[in-house]
């Protein structure tokens, strides 16, 4: 079958890849800004010139006036040509700058950089189709512990915890909770100081993870929670638990149908498993509407799907979709599963689940 080539719709596409590539470029500035404190620099002053935004952020004028150049074309910063000083718009700081609101894009933002620096390791995977192991992502636990302190554990105490009727009561009583897939820990260390008669637990199978959260612990000291480096697919608790969560770990997981039947055989009589996971549907097709479709399938496949096979596993992704979720629950014998979402968090849905 031939078809007939369209100039039109040919330059039409050229045209949004060109807008692609200038948003990829925006966006590994923006990392930039995030990661030089330029944009917490910016917030709330007056017009300033490059010397003196270098001089404010203790920072090399050169790189500062070139970063300028791209912010300033890319629409993120104000360039006022008479006098050449720049703004940071209150509206914009809103989304950028530390602190300025509950949701900081910049911080997102440095995953380009994270995902980007593995490129070479994902592209020979895609030949010989062994996955690459978490080792390969520089950075990748201290971006994730902000997009954590954004999208988690800000949200503990108004959102995620009420999502169980009377589990704030539990907590405050007293029960023995576990955290799989804890990463450096910052959704635990949360939940230990808001309920501290509770006993917690974080499971992660990075040793340099678990380092860090049992250093933020020390330094916090919390006197009720501990780490250990232990991969959730062959841990033997047996009814040891009132309370099990997995915050956007169980798709990373190498044998992700262990981790879910472990998971329900630790849970004691009435106890809840609250799974934190991707928006998506099991077929692409049902995933054009989504905010973050490019995205997340991007993280899935330079991340979450090549360490889940670089450990010999299913390699489901970050977009295995809630009807797959749903499936492979049943099959761990969670009887009882309600599914929310929370208006704060458009990446996310969030499992309910009870064994039965």
């Amino acid at each position: 079958m031939t078809t007939t080539y369209d100039a039109a719709r040919a330059e039409a596409f050229a045209g949004k890849m060109v807008g692609h590539l200038n948003g990829a470029a925006v966006a590994l500035m923006t990392s930039l800004g995030h990661r030089t404190g330029l944009f917490d620099a910016l917030r709330d002053q007056p017009p300033l010139t490059s010397p003196q935004l270098a001089a404010a952020a203790g920072l090399s004028e050169r790189y500062v006036r070139e970063w300028l150049g791209a912010m300033t074309v890319g629409g993120v910063v104000e360039h006022d040509p008479a006098v050449n000083t720049f703004t940071l718009p209150a509206e914009h700081a809103a989304v950028l700058a530390r602190g300025a609101s509950p949701t900081n894009l910049a911080a997102s933002m440095q995953w380009v950089g994270v995902l980007g620096a593995a490129e070479d390791e994902v592209a020979a995977a895609f030949r010989h189709g062994r996955g690459v192991p978490y080792s390969a992502y520089r950075r990748f636990h201290e971006v994730m512990a902000e997009e954590s302190d954004q999208t988690t554990v800000a949200a503990l105490e108004e959102h995620i915890v009420p999502l169980v009727p009377g589990l704030a009561a539990r907590l405050r009583a007293g029960i023995d909770v576990l955290d799989v897939g804890c990463g450096v820990g910052r959704a635990l260390a949360r939940l230990a100081e808001l309920f501290p008669a509770s006993r917690f637990v974080g499971y992660d199978a990075s040793v340099e993870a678990v380092e860090a959260a049992r250093q933020n612990a020390w330094q916090r000291e919390l006197r009720n929670v501990r780490y250990e480096a232990r991969d959730a697919a062959t841990m033997c608790d047996r009814a040891a638990f009132n309370l099990i969560t997995a915050f956007d770990a169980i798709h990373d997981q190498a044998d992700p149908a262990a981790v879910l039947r472990n998971v329900a055989a630790a849970l004691r009589p009435g106890g809840v498993f609250l799974m934190q996971d991707i928006r998506a549907c099991i077929h692409v097709g049902g995933n054009h509407d989504l905010p973050l479709g490019p995205f997340v399938y991007t993280v899935s496949c330079m991340h979450c799907m090549s360490v889940s096979l670089a450990g010999g596993g299913a390699g489901l992704g970050a977009a295995w979709g809630k009807e797959l979720a749903l499936e492979m629950l049943a099959a761990a014998g969670f009887g009882d599963v309600r599914v929310e979402q929370l208006p704060h968090d458009v990446m996310n849905l969030y499992y309910v689940a009870a064994p039965g």
